[in-house]
């Protein structure tokens, strides 16, 4: 189904019998009110009909019709409509005026009929002539009282049209504050985390919205039951396999020092670098799993520089081993964070930049504030990252193809899940001298 309007469906649904309703009420407002004002027009037409009676005299043997041409002329003059009449004797003789103005039919007091292919009005009047009674027939072109029906006609139909109008502006204003509640429920919603799968507080809730924040908070909560057992599986997965990973490279390193046929050793060393690699696996998994939403809830105050300065020694060795100047520019860099999971960030970025970079190269550490945000960066002289393959480096097991070393494409994925938890921004630039610029900016605070 096409997704639609609330309230564009609901005036669809109302304004229809609204605006039936309201012409029926004017149907019936109308003929009520015309009805008399058609009556005074046919009166008006008998009270000529038995003035015009008046005129008629009654001879010997005729009838005589006395009108002074003034008057007549007077009587047909009107600003709308013509005036037609005809006088006709007890024997049905003419006497004066319009023979042609039809009478009506049967007993008929008035009708409606065409005279000279106009509509007129014709009403038929017994006016004393003598000791009988002559008809007197007196017509009405239609235009005053056309104009009379339309005008009542508007004038029921304008309250109505009001009234519809109004209903259209209570119910597009009316819907718009009833779902003001969901507004409020979808803004909730927005405004949270990935991680955050806490239930929606319904006390709150407009009765109909109920149903949908329960259906809501059972289906976070499944989700939360789900992210839950595999943040387990994963946790117990790598946390089991460091214990004997770590064994095996003690036995290699200690083998390897051992004097051996050249083909065992190089066979062993092969053994040993694997047995590395898939040492840092198994730590990095753990460190996913700690990174991922609703994990951990450890927050203190922190300062990145003591995490950074804490750790330079362990990434000495490693950059001695490649020949690599790493340095420090520390800066006071105070946040509300986890410490354990700033530090796997801190120490992911350093491990990347000192894996990829070329021998001999530089890799500087920084942390500091910009702008009133905190911040901890990593950057490096190496090959870089492309502009189009930034956003991929990001998701988990994913590597640039031809990138040499033992990665394992998990680094930077544990990285934006360590800055997500602390509602932090990752960044990814170009270095000053070539090569990659990564870091995290945090939220003021």
């Amino acid at each position: 189904m096409a997704a639609r309007s609330l309230r564009a469906h609901l005036l669809r649904r109302l304004l229809p019998p609204i605006a039936a309703l309201l012409a029926l009420g004017a149907v019936v407002a109308y003929y009520p009110t015309l009805e008399p004002a058609t009556h005074a027009y046919d009166q008006a037409l008998v009270d000529i009909g038995l003035a015009l009676g008046s005129h008629v005299r009654v001879g010997q043997t005729e009838y005589r019709f006395e009108l002074p041409a003034a008057v007549e002329q007077v009587l047909r003059t009107d600003r709308f409509d013509s005036i037609y009449y005809r006088v006709i004797s007890p024997a049905g003789l003419e006497i004066a005026g319009d023979a042609a103005l039809p009478a009506p039919p049967g007993d008929a007091v008035a009708h409606d009929t065409l005279y000279h292919d106009k509509k007129v009005r014709v009403v038929s009047v017994q006016a004393p002539c003598g000791r009988s009674a002559c008809t007197v027939l007196v017509g009405e072109t239609m235009v005053k009282r056309e104009r009379l029906a339309r005008d009542l006609l508007l004038q029921s139909l304008f309250p109505d049209f009001l009234i519809a109008l109004a209903t259209l502006v209570i119910v597009w204003f009316g819907v718009k504050r009833g779902l003001e509640p969901l507004a409020r429920l979808s803004d909730e919603i927005k405004a949270r985390s990935a991680g955050d799968l806490r239930s929606i507080d319904a006390a709150g809730a407009p009765e109909e919205t109920r149903p949908l924040v329960g259906a809501l908070n059972g289906l976070l909560e499944e989700v939360s039951a789900a992210s839950r057992k595999q943040q387990r599986f994963l946790a117990d997965a790598a946390h089991q396999l460091r214990t004997p990973l770590a064994g095996l490279q003690a036995h290699t390193e200690l083998a390897l020092a051992q004097p051996m046929p050249a083909a065992c050793r190089a066979q062993l060393e092969q053994v040993h670098r694997a047995t590395i690699r898939t040492a840092r696996l198994a730590n990095q998994l753990l460190a996913l799993a700690r990174a991922e939403p609703g994990a951990r809830s450890v927050t203190s105050k922190v300062d990145l520089k003591g995490i950074a300065g804490g750790e330079a020694d362990a990434w000495l060795r490693q950059s001695l081993a490649r020949d690599i100047d790493l340095g420090f520019e520390l800066e006071p860099a105070p946040v509300a964070g986890d410490a354990f999971l700033l530090r796997e960030a801190l120490s992911n970025l350093v491990h990347n930049a000192l894996e990829y970079s070329n021998r001999g190269g530089r890799v500087t550490v920084r942390t500091g504030r910009l702008n009133g945000h905190a911040f901890l960066e990593v950057e490096d002289d190496g090959p870089g990252i492309a502009q189009e393959e930034r956003a991929r480096v990001l998701e988990r097991f994913y590597r640039v193809p031809g990138t040499p070393g033992t990665g394992s494409g998990l680094g930077l994925a544990i990285v934006r899940e360590i800055a997500a938890s602390h509602a932090a921004a990752m960044f990814i630039t170009d270095g000053s001298a070539g090569g990659c610029r990564v870091g995290i900016t945090f939220p003021h605070g």
